[in-house]
């Protein structure tokens, strides 16, 4: 599976390709409430659907999801992706973090690495990332990348903040 996913690394994180055990960790995440933002919570059907689509990304896009180890335990925190298809408007920087790793920039370090070879490797030109305006930690992370709100900007939820990236 990994024939074309790349795997990035920062000073504390390795961003991968998603395998089947991380599965159990991200329903988890999204069946909670911390999943609003994102609509949920989520059913463990649905959430397998979001998981297959993040992974169904590579193929079809040439990007998709990354998983995001912390390199000194080789524990996974969370999910750093550029998503695409019928349910994006444009192509999104997102991010999952999984509960008890906040606080420490990860997050804003893995997304900006994966900006990075978006930018970089496919020569994209601009990404945004949609914000629950509620999500005060990841309208931080889109500033901390340097993305500037972009109210015109069409968006998958009309409550959402749309965070634009430019090269």
């Amino acid at each position: 599976m990994n024939g074309d996913i790349p795997t990035l690394t920062t000073e504390r994180l390795r961003l991968r390709a998603p395998v089947i055990g991380d599965f159990e960790a991200y329903a988890a995440l999204m069946g909670s409430p911390r999943s609003r933002g994102m609509g949920g919570p989520f059913d463990r059907r649905a959430t397998w659907g979001i998981f297959c689509h993040d992974v169904a990304l590579w193929p079809l896009f040439g990007h998709g999801a990354l998983m995001v180890d912390l390199k000194a335990t080789d524990t996974c925190i969370g999910q750093v992706g550029i998503n695409a298809g019928p349910l994006f408007p444009e192509k999104e920087l997102g991010w999952l973090l999984y509960d008890g790793h906040e606080g420490h920039g990860y997050m804003t370090e893995a997304a900006r690495a994966l900006k990075d070879w978006a930018f970089g490797t496919l020569g994209l030109a601009t990404l945004v990332s949609y914000v629950d305006p509620a999500n005060a930690r990841s309208c931080a992370v889109a500033e901390r990348l340097g993305a500037v709100l972009d109210p015109d900007a069409p968006r998958q939820d009309p409550g959402d903040l749309v965070f634009r990236h430019v090269r």
